[in-house]
């Protein structure tokens, strides 16, 4: 479908840039993380304050025009850019800025989680963040944030103090518990459906600078061994330590023999974030699951362990993710993990299991917006990672049957930022009415047109008019158009 939009309003009302198809950097700007995404905006407006994204999202308004919000552009379905609309891109506002006395640190709403925990370890500092240091601070808190500080801190959006929205009027506002705080209440979970996140702050805690690391890797065979040990493991550890682990091939890393590098089996990653004896023993527990192919142990620095993963989850892959949560790891979901992860095609492509517990399930269940239940359980992260888009057709698949797999065992509310098809159905699910007829009132409030609609959308009701897809023109202005 064609687009035809003035640009020149938005050029004059900016200090960032205005690109459209065809101007030098385009298509550098128009990139995702994610190679099997490949949209073409009719404009792209390259944000470098929150009076240029409310300039952008007036012109969005006005123009009828699809509007996506680009951040870390870690969006596996692809979100964060559209073919001939509007993309918001906040990769100029990165700034991180860390008061050490208070332990707070304030970043721009294009900051990436790399950006962050540097920033936050010169004071020996963090707050709980995803394994992907390329990844954006603002996808991911609004949908939640998980990770490996998530059972001694929480989520990361439970650790969001406030928060400078652009919302759909372009009106610039402060959502914290004393301005605004439905809104501040909705940014904790519901995701982007409630404006342009411009800045966040955050609540830092005294972490590392350096931790425990281990890592025990199991040959495929051992699977059901494994995890029934996992499953001992995992509910009785001290909050001081935490372990992610699941299916995945041996990386190609010096302390890995040669003739194990990129073998597929079952690893688990141990960290210790307090007494070193402590986390030995819980690593002296993950041994039971039999003789591992290859073990490490080592002082790392936090920093360090938060990066860790990023080469082999870099730009330029073909990527899809589906996800859920179950309450244990019974002998039916040990069934559908044993049965499935020898299917897989790339060696990149992988299931990790977080254990969810202590400070996760501390805050009440309506404390924030966050789609999952706050009870004891595991989220199941299911990756196709692949290097031709030949390859991710097969592991697709594969990713569809184990989840489909595990669906029998599932909790009916689950993480919303895990969830790739995102139609209402879903949506409403993972949120339960109670949370979601909530988030209906906020979204009606705050974007009555749904003009924020490339997300887990919330439908602000039936019978609400839809933005138009189309543009104005304006015969005497500048104009471009797309296809």
């Amino acid at each position: 479908m064609a687009v035809s939009v003035s640009v020149d309003t938005l050029r004059a009302g900016m200090k960032g840039s205005v690109l459209t198809p065809g101007d030098a950097g385009y298509d550098d700007a128009r990139k995702v993380w994610n190679a099997d995404i490949d949209r073409r905006p009719a404009v792209i407006a390259q944000c470098v304050n929150a009076e240029d994204v409310s300039a952008a999202v007036r012109f969005g308004a006005a123009n009828g025009l699809e509007v996506a919000v680009r951040g870390g552009a870690h969006s596996v379905s692809g979100k964060s850019t559209v073919d001939d609309g509007l993309m918001i891109d906040l990769s100029r506002m990165n700034a991180v800025a860390i008061d050490p006395a208070a332990r707070r640190a304030r970043c721009g709403g294009g900051s990436l989680l790399g950006d962050v925990i540097a920033e936050a370890q010169e004071h020996g500092l963090a707050y709980p963040v995803g394994a992907i240091g390329h990844t954006g601070v603002g996808g991911l808190t609004l949908g939640g944030g998980m990770g490996w500080l998530t059972r001694k801190h929480g989520l990361s959006s439970d650790n969001l103090t406030a928060a400078e929205v652009v919302t759909a009027d372009g009106h610039i506002l402060r959502a914290d518990t004393d301005h605004h705080p439905d809104l501040f209440w909705a940014l904790r979970g519901g995701g982007g459906n409630f404006g342009v996140v411009t800045e966040f702050e955050f609540q830092l805690h005294p972490v590392g600078p350096m931790v425990h690391l281990a890592m025990v890797f199991f040959d495929l065979d051992q699977g059901r061994q494994f995890l029934e040990v996992m499953r001992e493991v995992t509910t009785s550890l001290p909050l001081e330590t935490n372990v992610i682990f699941g299916g995945l091939n041996a990386p190609p890393e010096p302390f890995v023999p040669q003739e194990h590098h990129l073998k597929p089996g079952w690893m688990a990653m141990v960290v210790g974030f307090g007494d070193e004896a402590e986390h030995a023993e819980v690593v002296a527990r993950v041994r039971r699951a039999g003789t591992p192919l290859f073990e490490m142990a080592a002082p790392i620095p936090y920093a360090a362990l938060q990066t860790m993963i990023d080469e082999p989850n870099g730009w330029g892959f073909y990527d899809y993710e589906k996800g859920c949560a179950v309450g244990e790891l019974s002998d039916g979901v040990i069934d559908a993990l044993v049965e499935h992860m020898p299917a897989k095609t790339s060696p990149l492509s992988a299931t990790l299991i977080y254990r969810l517990d202590g400070a996760f399930c501390e805050v009440a269940e309506d404390a924030t917006a966050y789609s999952g239940s706050r009870v004891p359980q595991y989220s199941v992260f299911t990756f196709a990672t692949c290097p031709t888009p030949e390859m991710l057709d097969a592991d697709r698949a594969w990713v569809r049957r184990l989840i489909g797999a595990l669906e029998p065992h599932s909790l009916d509310q689950v993480y919303i930022n895990a969830i790739n098809e995102t139609t209402d159905d879903v949506v409403r699910a993972a949120y339960g009415k109670a949370k979601y007829d909530r988030l209906v009132e906020i979204k009606r409030k705050y974007d009555p047109t749904n003009l924020f609609r490339r997300n887990a959308n919330i439908n602000p009701a039936a019978g609400v008019p839809e933005p138009r897809v189309g543009g104005l023109h304006t015969p005497a202005a500048t104009t471009v158009g797309g296809d």
